[in-house]
């Protein structure tokens, strides 16, 4: 499989779920550092989706500069530990701006 890097966003199989959490193939961004997502065998990731959101920031995120076909948000509060093998497609990668602010939102959910 290629090197996963922080940013980047990527198809992964989500199945199976419990509850309130996102399902399906769906595009997540990989915010794991890199050599976390290299030597671990799995990446922190937040699910994406692409119907637009109700709640704003800090618990969505809208891409504008990431260059996805359709637009998109991040569901901040939707991180999952995933094995790699998860993942089957890299299909972009965030701006270093985008990426500021999902850590910000995550800090702003869970403290720090």
């Amino acid at each position: 499989m290629a090197r996963i890097l922080r940013g980047e966003i990527w198809w992964a199989d989500l199945n199976p779920t419990r509850g309130h959490e996102q399902a399906g193939l769906r595009p997540v961004v990989v915010v794991s550092q890199d050599i976390f997502n290299e030597r671990s065998g799995t990446v922190i990731a937040m699910a994406m989706t692409s119907q637009p959101q109700r709640a704003g920031f800090p618990l969505t995120l809208e891409l504008d500069g990431a260059q996805l076909p359709k637009r998109s948000w991040v569901k901040i509060s939707q991180v999952r530990t995933l094995a790699v093998e998860r993942l089957t497609r890299r299909i972009g990668t965030l701006t270093p701006e985008d990426m500021s602010r999902l850590v910000e939102g995550l800090n702003e959910i869970v403290g720090s």
